[in-house]
């Protein structure tokens, strides 16, 4: 891979990034305190991405792998999304808003494995060339909660703005990639290859189904921290709070570069403890915190995600990768990720608006109780933990192949 196609790649990754950082993470800030959703209007906001996390494999792998170029799918539907973006920060009803997300998610997601698919097709080696590339995106998620940050976007409406003007940047931007035409042209696709049904066999190994089933229990604690958490920031008076929250981005960068040395000496089944005793620490931070004697405890529960990130995701992923054939890999990711960021996130989103939504409170200078909000998100991440901890055996092989 040359230098020129590096740097397209590596500023389509950065681009395509910046969008998802300028609205995902303070959207829930700006529907509560803009618009007025109560928190389950918020949690099914935010569970139209799951919902189109399980049906994008659809479209990439029936339709996109099969007739059209990628980068030219990619560039149509940004466009479209970057339309549909433009029309949401125009709205203020919640009848109008979801379906315009809805439709604006289910051009997003696929994006994310069609720019996967254009950076594979270019290169040579990509277990060693695909990192490099793929960090600018986080260095673009960053940097959209920097700028979010500073022009103090978080509660306005300028955040789907600003969305929309990247989306058609990054539109544009699409036709001028290098050619990635269709993998699977005229090949028969089936709908069980499409969405990794074939892992399934995989389930019959009690240790494999832990995992899967453990990632989808802990998606549910998760997604209170990326629906609520910029919103809890700001309402207990924390300064630049998106621009602040890009120090977990800075941390799950540091913790992927140093992963290899855990692995060799912890193995998959601590690896993974960690990451969940991580989620359970920070939670409890949240709670117990505040911006005067105790602001460490808020930054210390920012700069876990790292380990929460990396310690239980990309292991999960590389554990996934280990026991699966080579002819069933692909498929196993592909339902490891329908599990988790589908399956596991859109449980997970219902369950923390229904939490925020209950423990809000009127005429209170913060309107939600935040302590005890934060407490169930911790009580469930700690009993995965347990049960992660009893139930799961690690295989000698398992360990020594992350070494």
């Amino acid at each position: 891979m040359n230098l020129k196609i590096r740097t397209q790649l590596s500023l389509m990754m950065f681009i395509e990034y910046f969008v998802w950082g300028c609205w995902y993470v303070t959207m829930g800030t700006y529907l509560t305190q803009t618009l007025h959703f109560d928190g389950l209007q918020v949690g099914i906001a935010y569970g139209a991405l799951s919902i189109a996390a399980i049906i994008s494999p659809f479209f990439v792998g029936m339709v996109a792998d099969r007739f059209f170029a990628a980068e030219k799918v990619l560039g149509v539907l940004h466009l479209i999304g970057g339309v549909l973006m433009y029309f949401i920060s125009t709205v203020s009803n919640f009848e109008s808003f979801y379906p315009l997300l809805f439709a604006y998610t289910l051009c997003y997601m696929p994006t994310l494995a069609l720019t996967n698919s254009v950076c594979f097709h270019q290169m040579n080696n990509p277990s060693q060339e695909f990192p490099n590339v793929r960090v600018l995106g986080t260095i673009g998620w960053i940097a959209a909660g920097l700028l979010l940050g500073f022009f103090k976007f978080e509660a306005s409406a300028m955040q789907m703005t600003l969305t929309s003007i990247l989306s058609f940047v990054m539109g544009i931007y699409s036709f001028t990639l290098p050619n990635t035409p269709p993998k699977k042209k005229g090949a028969k696709v089936s709908v069980s290859e499409v969405l990794g049904l074939e892992a399934l066999a995989l389930m019959k190994n009690s240790s494999f189904a832990i995992v899967v089933v453990a990632s989808i229990l802990i998606c549910i604690p998760l997604s209170f921290y990326y629906n609520f958490t910029n919103l809890f920031f700001n309402e207990m008076g924390m300064e630049n709070a998106a621009s602040k929250m890009t120090m977990g981005q800075a941390s799950e960068t540091l913790f992927m570069l140093v992963m290899p040395l855990f692995f060799a000496r912890l193995g998959v089944k601590k690896m993974i403890m960690f990451g969940m005793a991580a989620w359970t620490l920070r939670y409890l931070l949240f709670a117990f915190g505040n911006m005067e004697s105790a602001a460490w405890m808020f930054y210390l529960g920012i700069i876990l995600h790292g380990i929460c990130y990396d310690f239980f995701f990309v292991t999960g992923q590389i554990y996934v990768d280990n026991k699966a054939p080579n002819h069933l890999k692909s498929a196993a990711q592909g339902m490891i990720t329908m599990a988790t960021y589908g399956i596991g996130m859109f449980i997970g989103s219902l369950a923390s608006g229904e939490v925020v939504k209950q423990y809000t409170v009127q005429n209170e200078a913060i309107p939600h109780l935040w302590q005890s909000i934060w407490v169930v998100p911790a009580a469930l991440s700690a009993i995965v933990l347990v049960l992660f901890t009893l139930l799961f055996r690690e295989e000698k092989q398992d360990k020594s192949a992350l070494k």
